[in-house]
């Protein structure tokens, strides 16, 4: 049994947005349920908050996610 966890080696050139430091990490620094990634460039992560907020407000209008509930039926 090993005494302690393998962590994740960082490739050069993949960047991420850790959620919980809020900050840009060069290769995966932080687990992967905090991290936004990966990204070809330090930009895109850097702006990956951003990115989140225009994809959930494409989706939330997007009129084929949503149903017509029973009252609203013609």
């Amino acid at each position: 049994m090993a005494l302690f966890k393998k962590r994740t080696v960082g490739k050069p050139g993949e960047w991420y947005y850790c959620l919980v430091h809020h900050k840009v990490e060069e290769g995966p620094e932080c687990p992967a349920k905090d991290r936004f990634g990966p990204y070809g460039t330090r930009e895109e992560a850097d702006h990956a908050m951003q990115t989140a907020q225009e994809r959930n407000l494409e989706w939330e209008t997007d009129p084929k996610w949503h149903d017509k509930s029973s009252d609203q039926e013609d």
